[in-house]
């Protein structure tokens, strides 16, 4: 029997899908679509991708600024200088006659500050001007201050206002051990003050202020005698010529001193 040709199948024409009601054909979703009721959500911004490494760089900032100011706080000076005082020659006396030591100086003022703010002074060392209010920062003890020991001037000027005096050395000179040692008996061998009859170990205090222009100075309110060693007899005559004068004596017969008002004079210093 002869065979015969096997006809090709019919290809399987593709699927169209089932016409809508109305004769349109429906499309198939584009892959673009959300799927499952779920919404495609925006890419987030740099700045809130990156929210909390910004908070952490500006809170580190912020510590690093404020340490800054208080280290700057802390390691400032207490106090300045706008200049420090040029000794002037001591004025000649009369025959027979002693001579006033020291210069005068020009009044500062005398008002109070808070305890703990700075102070800058016209001159150095002040023997006026601005000071704290309140023991012990002002007036200070009255007893010797060593080199490793502070001693504002905002505590001892008070005492200057007082009437006291205040004997002030510099480093090097001052501080030595001899020299810490004759610094540190020199209120045993000064007479009391010569107003109101105080022990030195009342009424005077040894301190280190490196602003001098010699190695040491004897202060008390508007007058400064500077010494270029410890002149004990000098700084005895020195208190009876002037201590006892400030403008709040501690006595009744000292004399105030020539500062009635917490202004600054406006009277040059000679």
């Amino acid at each position: 029997m002869s065979k015969q040709p096997r006809s090709p199948s019919p290809k399987s024409a593709p699927t169209q899908a089932p016409a809508a009601p109305g004769g349109s054909a429906t499309t198939p979703p584009s892959r673009s679509a959300t799927t499952s009721g779920r919404t495609a959500t925006a890419p987030r911004s740099p700045l809130r991708r990156y929210r909390r490494a910004i908070i952490g760089v500006v809170a580190a900032a912020v510590v690093l600024v404020g340490g800054a100011f208080v280290f700057l706080g802390a390691s400032a000076p207490a106090y300045a200088c706008s200049t420090v005082l040029t000794p002037s020659p001591e004025p000649s006396a009369a025959p027979d006659a002693t001579p006033r030591l020291g210069q005068v100086t020009r009044d500062l003022g005398r008002a109070h500050v808070e305890t703990g703010s700075h102070v800058t002074y016209e001159f150095c060392p002040p023997t006026s001007g601005a000071h704290y209010n309140g023991e012990p920062n002002g007036p200070i003890p009255t007893r010797f201050y060593s080199q490793k020991e502070t001693a504002l001037p905002q505590g001892w000027v008070h005492n200057l206002e007082h009437g006291m005096m205040t004997v002030l050395y510099r480093c090097p000179e001052g501080c030595d051990d001899s020299a810490q040692a004759a610094l540190e008996a020199l209120q045993a061998q000064l007479p009391p003050s010569p107003l109101c009859a105080f022990p030195a170990s009342k009424s005077v205090a040894v301190a280190r202020f490196d602003d001098l222009p010699t190695p040491y100075a004897a202060l008390v309110w508007g007058r400064v005698m500077f010494l270029d060693s410890l002149d004990v007899s000098a700084i005895a005559t020195f208190s009876a010529q002037s201590a006892d004068r400030g403008p709040e004596p501690e006595c009744q017969n000292a004399v105030p001193g020539a500062s009635p008002s917490a202004a600054p004079s406006a009277t040059p210093a000679p």
